[in-house]
């Protein structure tokens, strides 16, 4: 979740350290800090909240160097204060760290009848204070840090940093990402290659376990057995990891608009001349049940490609959020595939569900967004979303992505198992491939979202109600406001109204209803009249047959155009995602970092 670099360089490395920094930002932090040797001195600054704080303090408290370690924060243990903020020092040692230590109340007893006692908060610290326990003891920065490694239990990407050694780094991995980069007569190290970018674009990707001693010389890496490991070196494209803006407001509302790009670009990839282009391999045709697996806005679109799946394919399918599905351990038949999804390829709790199912079923497939990731390097199958970078750290065109692919792979799915004629299959494609299109067409539809949004800005509450395929889209539609204007939303399946959330309805809860002329249209508006009859406010989103219909006695109306079933939720998360977005503007919050949330989830 936190941001990670590290640098031996030629030059002052804390102007690098902090640039580098602000490339991480979107994954969300409170507090950043870095540390330096110079002339075998080492010294640190933090500061709390954003960036800027960091750089203006170095500007009255300049530090040299050249080399250093830097870190954003996203609190888990403790507050966020300067006293928690990373790097952590004790004596020699500085250590910058992603992830939990999950034993670290058990070290910190040991290190305390040893004389060693934390000043912060965080289980971070426990790894500078045992590391310098290990040298007290005589043992070299080496050996101590790997002493200390073989101690540790949780998930880690750690950096170490030492007193009296200029050109000494060390790098360690186990359940958070971290990666290598190459320069010439300079190394880098950062949680993320964007942070990289600038510097080199000659990326070594650490495997689960590894450990490095990087010096400016290169990297030697060991594995977690302590063997000399051989990790290739992998050349990245700039182009692809540059992070702007590109002059709209808020990143979030320029991914928002990329959308008919991005799901452009995954058409092509994945149908070609009119059929659908996959790894062989995938034949879903003897499966007894697909397992989806996911966190967030992913499972949200694994609970729309559920429908899919079982509707197209007759294959049965069961969908858990992974920090519940880990720890049930569900017994997973032997004639059976897993699915997990994630944008940033790196969520913790989807990864040790990912290592749970992979010595239990056939087959395992990840659907992300970024294919040098861990789950996609772990799973038998990975199937790019091809969304490009995405910064905001409310989801928006990763998701439609998701979607498409999950699509794709149903439709796959249902040729296989003989649920779709070639006639059948090809209306399918014709649809996936008007939908680009059709959401140039929603997003004009922004002013009038944008007005809409005064008003739910107004309110404490929002409900979102759809049936079939666009229920787990009203899900993800008041996700989406709750992350970014924080909001209390609630996405109910409109049927299920009268079971007890009906009881919130009043003139003061808007309730957004997220309904396509389909074949489940009638039945929504049972429930919609429903709403109304106790003065609920309906915003009725929907396309142009199902405003003639029913929008009367409704307190808006937001006109779609008309999508063929079942693929409506591609296109019906456009209004959900700009419903979010302006709603936010007007209440002013900060859309793309909203407080409390990270982009890439690494912790438990």
């Amino acid at each position: 979740m936190c941001g990670i670099v590290g640098v031996l360089g030629e030059h002052e490395v804390a102007p690098l350290l902090v640039e580098s920094l602000k490339r991480l930002e979107y994954r969300g932090y409170d507090s950043a800090g870095i540390a330096t040797v110079n002339d075998g001195c080492l010294d640190r600054r933090r500061a709390v909240g954003k960036l800027v704080n960091l750089s203006d303090l170095l500007v009255h408290e300049p530090l040299a160097g050249k080399a250093g370690i830097g870190h954003t924060r996203w609190a888990t243990h403790g507050a966020a204060t300067t006293g928690n903020a990373h790097p952590h020092r004790s004596g020699p040692v500085a250590v910058v760290h992603n992830g939990i230590i999950e034993n670290f109340r058990d070290l910190r007893t040991e290190l305390a009848a040893a004389g060693l006692t934390p000043e912060s908060e965080t289980d971070t610290e426990t790894v500078a204070l045992l590391t310098r326990l290990y040298m007290d003891r005589g043992l070299s920065p080496r050996e101590a840090a790997a002493a200390t490694l073989g101690r540790l239990e949780g998930a880690f990407a750690l950096l170490f940093l030492f007193d009296g050694e200029d050109d000494l780094m060390i790098a360690a991995r186990k359940g958070s990402p971290l990666a290598i980069g190459h320069g010439a007569g300079e190394m880098f190290v950062g949680s993320d290659a964007i942070a990289l970018a600038p510097m080199t674009d000659r990326i070594t990707y650490l495997e689960e376990g590894d450990y490095a001693f990087v010096t400016r010389a290169g990297a030697e890496i060991y594995d977690q057995h302590g063997h000399r490991a051989n990790r290739d070196i992998a050349r990245i494209d700039l182009g692809q990891t540059r992070v702007e803006k590109a002059g709209y407001k808020h990143f979030m509302a320029k991914e928002i608009a990329e959308q008919p790009a991005v799901l452009g670009d995954a058409l092509a990839h994945y149908l070609k001349d009119g059929a659908i282009n996959l790894p062989e391999g995938l034949d879903f045709a003897a499966l007894d049940r697909l397992t989806m697996v996911a966190c967030g806005t992913a499972f949200y679109a694994c609970s729309v490609a559920k429908y899919w799946f079982e509707q197209l394919a007759g294959l049965p399918v069961e969908i858990d959020v992974a920090s519940e599905f880990r720890y049930r351990e569900p017994p997973l038949p032997s004639r059976s595939w897993a699915l997990f999804v994630s944008q940033s390829g790196e969520t913790a709790d989807t990864l040790a569900a990912l290592r749970y199912c992979a010595e239990r079923v056939e087959k395992t497939l990840a659907v992300v967004n970024v294919p040098t990731s861990s789950i996609a390097r772990d799973c038998d199958v990975a199937l790019p979303i091809m969304a490009g970078i995405e910064v905001g750290v409310a989801s928006t065109k990763a998701f439609s992505c998701q979607l498409l692919v999950l699509a794709v792979l149903a439709l796959k799915a249902g040729v296989d198992r003989g649920h779709l004629s070639p006639e059948a299959l090809a209306g399918h494609i014709a649809t996936l491939r008007a939908l680009p299109g059709l959401m140039n067409q929603a997003l004009g539809a922004s002013t009038e979202i944008e007005a809409l949004a005064g008003r739910i800005a107004e309110a404490q509450d929002v409900l979102f109600l759809g049936r079939g395929p666009m229920y787990p889209l009203a899900m993800e539609g008041a996700l989406k406001l709750k992350e970014i204007s924080y909001i209390h939303a609630e996405g109910y399946a409109s049927g299920e109204l009268k079971h007890g959330p009906i009881a919130l309805i009043d003139r003061n809860v808007p309730v957004v209803v997220m309904a396509p002329h389909d074949r489940l249209f009638d039945k929504t508006v049972s429930n919609m009249q429903e709403v109304m009859a106790r003065h609920g406010q309906v915003l009725l989103i929907s396309d142009a047959k199902g405003l003639r219909e029913a929008s009367e006695g409704t307190w808006a109306r937001l006109k779609m155009p008309e999508v063929a079933e079942p693929f409506a939720p591609i296109l019906y998360a456009i209004p959900a995602q700009l419903l979010a977005y302006f709603t936010a503007i007007a209440k002013g919050t900060d859309v793309d970092q909203p407080r409390n949330l990270a982009k890439s989830v690494t912790v438990e």
